[in-house]
């Protein structure tokens, strides 16, 4: 699975304002509700219960928040970079500032552990982190997490 089967150019933010992470998960689920015309409040309920299971902060300043969505047809992403870092429980108890959100289909079985394999090595790269927080624009964002 490659990174733009994911992650639409569109669904790219640099610099998305948040407070702390319940308000940022539930930012996440408006935009997604939005894109994917599926309720937010499903949205915001699935990543809310998979973060009581475990914090879903990877570490380095990463967090990869997921969830399975019934009605989704393909695994859907959006790539954020906040405009400050917040704490967000990681396993290394760094505040984060670069977060890929993934939604995968409920009856998804390998597709979800392809998506997550696909997403964590790029962002475990470090000269893809460094540039994704050094990038201007979502274009710029969008071509370095894809390769492109």
């Amino acid at each position: 699975m490659k990174i733009a089967d994911i992650l639409d150019r569109r669904h790219v933010i640099p610099g998305l304002a948040a407070m702390n992470k319940t308000q940022l998960l539930d930012e996440l689920a408006q935009r997604a509700g939005i894109a994917l015309k599926i309720d937010e409040r499903e949205i915001a309920s699935a990543l809310h219960q998979r973060e009581r299971l475990g914090s879903t902060g990877v570490g380095l300043g990463i967090a990869v928040p997921h969830a399975r969505i019934a009605g989704l047809k393909q695994p859907f992403g959006l790539l954020v970079r906040l405009e400050r870092a917040i704490g967000y429980d990681a396993i290394d108890g760094a505040p984060v500032d670069l977060l890929f959100l993934l939604l995968i289909p409920v009856d998804a079985d390998t597709a979800h552990l392809s998506a997550l394999a696909t997403i964590s090595r790029r962002l475990r790269d470090a000269g893809v982190t460094k540039n994704l927080r050094n990038a201007v624009t979502a274009k710029e964002m969008y071509e370095t997490l894809a390769g492109t």
